[in-house]
């Protein structure tokens, strides 16, 4: 047996989830039914082992952008594309592309990851097949003649002049220099039919990575760490997960998502994290705050449910709010929101739900008091826009008087698309309104009716 596609039902790219799903018996039988050559050549058939993120689209792509979570298998994935796109048929047989770029934030990172680590190209090629370092030349060598040089975000120019017919581009999203680097790199992928490039990255808010994404020739893989989690320390995941899980933080760096702060945000992605805290202390008053959805059809809105609680004590400047819990639901009926609220009410002990009533009237009240008839209730309507009621909002979080409890980051990613000239991002901020309706019973309007009697005493 020369193939182990031979014994699978769906080809390469399903083999080792396949045989690793298969009884002992079936797992016997594959290994026995191969010869030597194809067992000596197993590990090295990517294409066997993979996981789909790790595996390039089909089509007829420019730039593919592996984007996951930190020890998700991109540094891999981009080790095997380059392999892929070097290595013939038989070790001396041309592959489809002999002149590579190997592109880290330095020569050391390129050198210490993309080439001599353990998920590095030198790790993963067989050895008939494996390239020579040329430490001093800064440049692989296969036994076919294919190149691969390394260069530096740091020294873009070194790009200037040299041309390619592949590029490999490694945790872009956090090169010092990363536009002018990656403009450099453009001009010169010019050789060959049709050049292609490879960018392994962690997300990250910059412009180039944005850019790229939004070319029409990208595709783009995406994985979270917890995809890779065979291959990783349980104690690793055991440790980033009590962490970081929940947060905008962890959404970046684990579950490997773009979080973009739009430009004139009203709150950004460092606003956040400073509010973030491990739990709540005794808290004076809490509140459920809910934002109705205009219809109630699978097509409609989410409905913004947030709790929050305030620790009070002096003047209003000295209070504290906390935000516990985003209990929305999405695409819900009116009953099943109204009984996903009246359920976070009852979880807190909180003192009453605050509602918006603007897009249905008493109809909000009547469909909350069909699951509790004496629930405390409060009806709030929307006389000014949702970014210029959010504005007082976000001054709290610039003071430091709002804290976030972990498990908030839909509503955060909606707080980072609100700008003062409305909401940036798509359909409505459902999450967001229920934030500001909550703070605003809870802070903004005692603090006002605090200040009102002092005002006359003092007139």
């Amino acid at each position: 047996m020369d193939s182990p596609s031979t014994f699978m039902p769906h080809g390469l790219r399903s083999g080792a989830s396949w045989i690793a799903s298969e009884p002992p018996e079936v797992q016997a039988a594959f290994l026995d039914a191969m010869g030597e050559g194809a067992l000596h050549a197993l590990p090295f058939l990517f294409d066997f082992w993979a996981m789909p993120h790790q595996l390039p689209p089909e089509g007829d792509w420019t730039t593919w952008v592996i984007m996951g979570g930190r020890g998700a298998g991109k540094t891999r994935a981009g080790a095997e594309w380059v392999r892929a796109e070097v290595e013939g048929s038989r070790p001396l047989d041309p592959g489809r592309s002999r002149r590579v770029a190997l592109v880290g934030e330095t020569i050391e990172q390129a050198v210490s990851v993309m080439i001599e680590g353990d998920s590095g190209i030198l790790a993963c090629s067989p050895p008939d097949r494996r390239p020579v370092w040329q430490a001093t030349r800064k440049r692989l060598v296969w036994p076919n003649g294919a190149e691969a040089a390394v260069f530096s975000a740091h020294d873009p120019e070194r790009l200037r002049g040299p041309q390619f017919d592949a590029a490999w581009a490694d945790e872009l999203a956090k090169w010092r220099r990363a536009e002018e680097t990656w403009d450099m790199l453009q001009f010169g992928l010019r050789l060959g039919d049709h050049p292609r490039q490879c960018v392994t990255t962690t997300p990250r808010n910059v412009g180039v990575l944005k850019a790229i994404l939004a070319n029409p020739s990208t595709v783009v893989t995406h994985a979270p760490t917890e995809a890779n989690r065979a291959n990783l320390a349980a104690s690793f995941l055991a440790e980033v997960r009590a962490r970081y899980a929940g947060t905008r933080i962890g959404r970046q760096e684990l579950d490997g998502v773009l979080l973009e702060d739009a430009e004139g945000a009203l709150w950004t992605q460092a606003t956040i994290e400073a509010a973030r805290c491990e739990a709540a202390p005794e808290l004076d008053r809490i509140v459920v705050a809910v934002d109705p959805p205009v219809t109630g059809h699978g097509r409609s809105d989410a409905c913004g449910i947030v709790v929050a609680g305030v620790r009070m004590g002096g003047a209003p400047t000295d209070w504290r709010a906390f935000v516990l819990e985003d209990a929305s639901v999405s695409a819900a009926s009116p009953q099943v929101w109204a009984e996903a609220a009246v359920a976070a009410r009852e979880r807190y002990g909180a003192d009453r739900i605050v509602a918006e009533v603007n897009q249905g009237g008493d109809l909000v009240e009547a469909v909350i008091r069909q699951v509790d008839p004496l629930v405390p209730y409060r009806k709030v309507h929307a006389k000014r826009g949702k970014s210029i009621r959010a504005e007082p909002v976000a001054a709290l979080y610039e003071q430091g008087r709002v804290k976030h409890l972990r498990g908030l980051g839909a509503l955060e990613d909606q707080m980072c698309r609100m700008t003062a000239r409305g909401f940036e991002g798509a359909g409505s901020p459902d999450r967001l309104d229920a934030l500001v309706w909550a703070l605003h019973d809870l802070m903004i309007d005692p603090a006002a009716q605090w200040r009102r009697p002092r005002v006359r005493a003092l007139a």
